[in-house]
């Protein structure tokens, strides 16, 4: 429970980090996340290799606001085999060649599993530069800018915060637990079905309290989000140069130009 709530602390502290990326409006690059999760979707089960060139934004993205590449795939570690296992019975449904690597075929299955591996992938690392370079209050703001029902931007937000109050509470009954119960490893089956209503109960109480203290602070169905820096000249440049690459990259068969130049 403890390195939950570092982790979640992790995410707050990268989101206050200080680079060209983290400076650019929320709108902007919630935008241009948007459009890029799109453009990967657009492509065909087959188009491989127009695909891989799609690994460009994030990668400088990553060097630009100076988050390491490992710290995203940690944070996703239990997200990642799920997006994996998408499309892994492919090869068993379509196993009629479509390229041949030297004197080995390789069928449509494979290739199609690969770009369903490699699209959930890209979606996930660019969702994750969007948080990693965003506060939670900043992107909840630049949803309500765009419109989005502020119903579900407040049940996000407090979903989020939720989450590490809740991982609270868990800590506290697991540690309670393990003093009843010393030398015992984990959490006894026999004891499941009550350690789960306590914590449901629990949580309920804390929730209720919350809410409490939302309305003696003047909560009255609306949040007054933070101050959201406003959309400029340069966040209308990132948002209109990323959106013009990814195009290009999209209609443009880049990945077989340049190996064009390599190969005759």
């Amino acid at each position: 429970m403890q390195k939950a709530l570092r982790e979640l602390g992790e995410m707050d502290s990268l989101a206050a980090g200080s680079s060209p990326i983290h400076s650019l409006c929320p709108t902007a690059k919630l935008l241009t996340t948007v459009v890029y999760i799109a453009v990967v979707l657009s492509f065909g089960k087959y188009q491989l290799s127009g695909l891989i060139v799609m690994l460009l934004w994030p990668v400088l993205l990553f060097q630009i606001s100076g988050i390491p590449v490992h710290v995203c795939f940690y944070k996703l570690r239990i997200v990642l085999p799920l997006v994996l296992a998408v499309g892994i019975f492919n090869p068993f449904f379509d196993r009629a060649p479509i390229l041949y690597l030297g004197t080995v075929p390789v069928s449509g299955g494979v290739v199609s599993m690969l770009t369903l591996m490699l699209k959930g992938v890209l979606c996930l690392m660019a969702s994750f530069l969007l948080i990693a370079t965003t506060s939670i209050d900043s992107l909840c703001a630049a949803l309500r800018k765009l419109h989005v029902p502020g119903l579900l931007v407040t049940l996000l937000l407090l979903t989020y915060r939720y989450v590490g109050v809740m991982t609270e509470e868990l800590a506290i009954m697991t540690d309670a637990y393990h003093l009843r119960a010393p030398g015992q490893k984990g959490i006894h089956v026999s004891a499941w079905g009550s350690f789960l209503g306590q914590l449901l109960l629990r949580s309920m109480d804390r929730a209720q309290e919350l809410y409490s203290s939302m309305l003696l602070r003047g909560y009255h169905d609306h949040f007054h989000y933070a101050p959201m820096k406003p959309f400029g000249l340069s966040d209308g440049a990132y948002l209109a140069g990323c959106s013009a690459l990814f195009l290009a990259l999209r209609l443009v068969p880049a990945a077989r130009l340049l190996g064009s130049l390599f190969v005759r």
